[in-house]
């Protein structure tokens, strides 16, 4: 019998899928979903319940079009790496998990020895992003440059995030997580992603 734990992966997982939602938001609403004011912190699933989810979601849901649709964005993600090389991109998010559609955005991470390097790159490129913030590795605010990329093989515009983060931050962001897989990875560890699908 399903928990209400279980009961809120599976929810979550449908919003991520068919909404693009982040795990944390897609939890909250799954929770309001279910006619739940709130649920204790105990009763949340952890994202590795929800990644599960989600990736059953897609097998059972999406088999004819996610890998597709994958496979477009992390050639967004390839493109970026390669044009922003200097700052020693990673990818990160669904894109890098393997979990994401048309609907997720590209995440990367620059990793710069200065922080404003990486805007007057884009600058000096002539491309257009905005600037936003959030919690960094320390807590911090960090900068996020966001962008829009034009996909041919999707037939619309995908936004590219690019977080940007100190260089001594790249240590700490290759550690494995509890199940031992990486969180991130750079462009040989995304270009061998994409040979091996």
């Amino acid at each position: 019998m399903a928990t209400l734990t279980d009961e809120i992966a599976a929810t979550a997982a449908r919003l991520v899928v068919e909404e693009g939602m982040e795990y944390g938001p897609a939890k909250r609403r799954a929770v309001r979903v279910l006619g739940r004011q709130r649920a204790r912190s105990a009763e949340l699933p952890g994202n590795d319940q929800v990644e599960s989810e989600v990736r059953e979601y897609l097998a059972i849901f999406c088999p004819d079009t996610q890998p597709r649709e994958l496979a477009a964005l992390r050639a967004i993600a390839a493109f970026w790496m390669e044009r922003l090389a200097q700052f020693r991109p990673h990818l990160t998010g669904a894109v890098w998990r393997g979990t994401a559609t048309h609907l997720n955005d590209v995440h990367l991470e620059l990793y710069c020895d200065d922080s404003k390097a990486a805007e007057l790159a884009l600058i000096d490129r002539r491309v257009d992003y905005e600037v936003g913030s959030r919690p960094g590795p320390r807590g911090e605010l960090v900068d996020v440059l966001s962008l829009a990329h034009t996909s041919a093989e999707l037939g619309e515009r995908v936004s590219v995030h690019l977080t940007v983060l100190d260089f001594d931050d790249l240590r700490g962001g290759l550690k494995p997580d509890a199940g031992g897989r990486s969180q991130r990875g750079d462009l040989i560890a995304l270009r061998a992603l994409m040979a091996s699908a």
